[in-house]
């Protein structure tokens, strides 16, 4: 597909314009400058036109070496995998010394290149825009992509530049998949952690290239970055996410940003890697993102990462098998991955647990299996009586997948205590080797045919 990248000086407005073409707030956006660090792409769509866009870090000049350096290569990066330039100015400001550097820069790169004004709107934007003609790009496009203003210039300025226009693809649903389709579809995973647990070097690793940004800084990642992995013929959507800390020490607006961006990456995932550091493992806050991916349903994969700066005894493993089931419960058998994102150790143990977990999370069990299963759980251990009633379980289906969702039918669902339903829990993940996926049982009660049946007339 049709590339664009959106290049410019940081604070320009480029990410408030990625959202405004990909239809979505993606990309973190703040009126403090270099708000963006690694290069995130999008599937844009302009009236007819479908392209894919890439919004990259501001351009700015950094010593060698240096995060902002280090920045500017991930920009240097996406102006060649793109087609085509957008070079974004701010009209309200008007041209600066590094407007005009970094337009021979975007010269340079001897692609099209359109120029756009952004912040138009009023008279001090009509000026801005004005002075650009100066950069010697072309006639500049006014727009206001925060307003959405000029985007039909934007579209004109485009089509010109584009092949014919693509057919729009529609993504399908996860709950009308069939099992072929879960099956060869990539699948989405996000990777989540505590802050430099080291998520990013291990998303490089799976890459074999410097894709997105690290240090030794906690908080290097701010905006949930998807690449595309091919694994041994299989594809993976993997988002890098920024790291998760207690609410309670989170004060920076942007930081409650890119935490609301994470989450979102949990709850649009099939797949969620919890990235714990091995000298640290299984600490408060690892605990609470655990359970917030139970309670959003999707599949959990543990990985224990800087496993090289571990002193290697006996039974290590085992160890970290039952520190998990102990202290996650609700997850119980989650595969837990020993793994390095800076050697690449662990990787292909990692690649394969996550299909696992991703089929497990797909998998629906037999209805005659199911009611086999359900007699004979209910004998071995019936309900208990609640105020002096037996509770009645009459017969239970599994209603959906992703994850496995059951539908219990009984007389009275509100007294059925959750201490049984966890009985249930167990047992189902036993029967059917359900390691690690949450499993959903919904309590309804049967309807009693002979309620509302009218008397006969005398």
């Amino acid at each position: 597909m049709f590339t664009i990248a959106i290049i410019g000086r940081p604070n320009v407005g480029k990410s408030t314009l990625f959202n405004r073409l990909v239809g979505q707030k993606l990309a973190l956006v703040d009126d403090l400058p270099g708000v963006t660090r690694d290069r995130r792409e999008g599937e844009a769509k302009l009236y007819d036109l479908a392209f894919t866009i890439i919004d990259t870090a501001g351009l700015d000049e950094g010593a060698k070496g240096s995060l902002t350096a280090r920045m500017q290569e991930q920009t240097e990066a996406a102006i060649a995998q793109a087609d085509a330039l957008m070079f974004v100015i701010d009209a309200r400001v008007g041209l600066t010394p590094n407007d005009r550097a970094f337009a021979d820069f975007a010269r340079r790169a001897n692609k099209p290149v359109v120029l756009i004004a952004n912040k138009a709107e009023g008279k001090h934007g009509e000026i801005g825009a004005m002075e650009s003609y100066a950069l010697g790009l072309g006639d500049p496009v006014q727009i206001s992509a925060e307003h959405g203003e000029g985007m039909s210039d934007l579209y004109d300025a485009l089509r010109v530049l584009m092949p014919e226009p693509q057919e729009e693809t529609e993504e399908t649903d996860d709950e009308d998949i069939s099992e072929e389709e879960a099956a060869t579809r990539p699948i989405r995973v996000a990777i989540v952690g505590r802050p430099n647990a080291g998520k990013s070097t291990l998303i490089n690793q799976l890459l074999g290239e410097e894709r997105l940004l690290t240090s030794p800084e906690a908080g290097t990642t701010r905006d949930s970055i998807a690449v595309e992995i091919e694994w041994q013929g299989r594809q993976f959507r993997v988002f890098d996410t920024a790291g998760l800390r207690r609410r309670s020490r989170i004060e920076e607006k942007l930081e409650k940003l890119s935490v609301a961006d994470a989450l979102r990456a949990v709850r649009f995932a099939e797949v969620v890697v919890l990235m714990m550091d091995t000298q640290n493992k299984f600490e408060e806050q690892d605990l609470r993102i655990a359970d917030l991916i139970e309670r959003e349903g999707r599949a959990i994969v543990l990985a224990v990462n800087k496993w090289d700066l571990v002193e290697r005894k006996p039974n290590l493993i085992s160890a970290l098998r039952t520190d998990a089931d102990h202290w996650l419960p609700q997850v119980k058998g989650a595969p837990i991955v020993a793994v390095s994102g800076l050697t690449g150790e662990g990787i292909d143990r990692l690649m394969t647990a996550i299909q696992q977990a991703y089929a497990v999370w797909n998998r629906r069990v037999p209805t005659a299996a199911l009611n086999r299963w359900f007699e004979h759980a209910v004998s071995a251990n019936p309900p208990p009586a609640v105020s002096g009633r037996r509770l009645k379980l009459n017969y239970i289906t599994q209603n959906k997948a992703r994850p496995p969702s059951f539908v219990l039918f009984c007389s009275r669902a509100d007294a059925v205590p959750q201490s049984y339903l966890r009985y249930l829990v167990n047992s189902l993940r036993e029967a059917f080797e359900l390691p690690g996926t949450p499993i959903r049982i919904t309590l309804r009660e049967k309807a009693n045919p002979f309620a509302y049946k009218r008397k006969r007339p005398s």
